[in-house]
């Protein structure tokens, strides 16, 4: 079928479609979208996108993205350095900071456990979390992973290569959402909050 669009646009499209959430129809929408607003959008979205990767750099201590190494919350003085929250990617992380309910550090892993896809200990940052956790103001890592198989398998293997350390390894809970009905769960998740229940 033929272009309808010069190559330009066309690569555009080409490599929006390649970012998570859009396929290609939602791509050539965004695209017109940024065209039709070009001084609006597009303009200001192509220096952002230059500024970020010509400034943003990978923390050297936790893995996070940020300007500055180490990262702002690796340099934060009031944050609770004997926590270590342990996350699969740095969209967790950030998922973590927006509720506002941890005020410790953090570890990425950047990534899961997966004999499937080929992931083995080596491929994650799982080395340097050992030698974190080893340091004498950290007493707790807590293991905030995915509620997959991979999430469980990488959550089981850290607390086995933790064990040496003199910390607590700790699990997020996990049941019913607030504002959720029981009859639209899955049984899992039941079967979980009903193993984590604690007193009313």
């Amino acid at each position: 079928m033929a272009s309808s669009a010069g190559p330009e646009i066309e690569r555009l499209i080409a490599l929006l479609s390649k970012l998570p959430g859009l396929g290609p129809r939602s791509a050539r929408r965004a695209t017109l979208a940024l065209l039709k607003r070009r001084d609006q959008l597009l303009l200001p979205l192509s220096e952002a996108l230059s500024q970020a990767a010509d400034r943003v750099k990978t923390c050297s201590v936790c893995g996070s993205l940020d300007t500055q190494d180490p990262c702002a919350i690796c340099s934060d003085p009031n944050r609770d350095a004997s926590l270590i929250c342990v996350v699969e990617e740095v969209g967790a992380l950030w998922a973590m900071e927006r509720a506002g309910a941890f005020r410790g550090r953090y570890h990425v892993l950047g990534g899961l456990l997966s004999a499937l896809d080929g992931v083995g200990p080596d491929a994650l940052r799982i080395g340097p979390l050992v030698a974190r956790a080893a340091e004498p103001e950290v007493r707790e890592a807590i293991l905030a992973l995915p509620a997959t198989v991979d999430g469980q398998t990488t959550a089981h293997y850290l607390a086995e290569a933790l064990s040496k350390a003199d910390i607590s390894v700790t699990m997020l809970a996990r049941g019913v959402p607030v504002g959720g009905e029981l009859d639209w769960l899955d049984d899992g998740t039941i079967a979980q909050a009903m193993r984590a229940r604690r007193p009313a």
